[in-house]
């Protein structure tokens, strides 16, 4: 009995760890301000159409990025060594700018913001793409499709962008009462904490990418 419940974590940790990395990347928590920035004049029902809108556009992203982000590398002729190295740094960049609790240039240039508040299909970019979705989170889910070895996994990554896609709808919904409880403040602690993370992942894609170019 014990022995099938330590099976049955081994299998599942991995997939956890997929999950709370990508919501990590993603970071539903720091596109709040701009999500209330854009919502502040809508009506409640225009609030939660937006909110949808931007959740299924950023998990439709992650999925094309799954499964057709592979052969896009191989159109080009990149290696995934060196687009594990060439992620590690983007994500690097994208951390620091976390760690500083300010907006990441590698996902949204201040002139794109301006002109998307005054814009109806914001909801898709850039909130979705690419401030959710940005270039960061869709270089992870392609080395994470490099990694899964058949079918059942690849759907099981397929998932976990659903549960992103879930999860950052959930947080828009929530995102007045998040920006009350938590204030500037609290969300600039969250952002930098979860900085720290995606510095610490892109250190270690950048050392497997690495590693892979060095054994070729």
């Amino acid at each position: 009995m014990g022995y099938h419940v330590v099976e049955r974590m081994e299998a599942i940790t991995p997939l956890l760890k997929t999950l709370v990395s990508l919501v990590v990347i993603v970071n539903p928590l720091g596109a709040v301000p701009f999500y209330l920035t854009l919502t502040r004049d809508q009506p409640s029902r225009g609030k939660r159409r937006i909110a949808l809108v931007a959740a299924l556009a950023t998990a439709l992203i992650l999925l094309i990025a799954a499964f057709a982000g592979n052969a896009m590398l191989g159109f080009f002729g990149i290696s995934l060594p060196s687009f594990r190295v060439a992620g590690g740094v983007l994500l690097l960049l994208m951390g620091i700018d976390m760690m500083n609790a300010r907006p990441s240039r590698t996902r949204q240039t201040p002139e794109e913001e301006e002109e998307a508040t005054n814009r109806t299909e914001a909801a898709i970019t850039p909130l979705a793409l690419p401030l959710l979705a940005g270039p960061g989170a869709i270089g992870s889910v392609i080395l994470l499709a490099s990694r899964m070895a058949d079918a059942p996994q690849m759907f099981m990554l397929a998932g976990i962008a659903l549960m992103v896609g879930l999860l950052v709808w959930i947080t828009l919904l929530l995102a007045s009462p998040i920006g009350s409880a938590l204030g500037k403040t609290g969300l600039n602690i969250l952002t930098r904490i979860m900085g720290l993370i995606v510095v610490a992942l892109a250190a270690e894609m950048i050392v497997e990418g690495v590693q892979a170019m060095w054994k070729k």
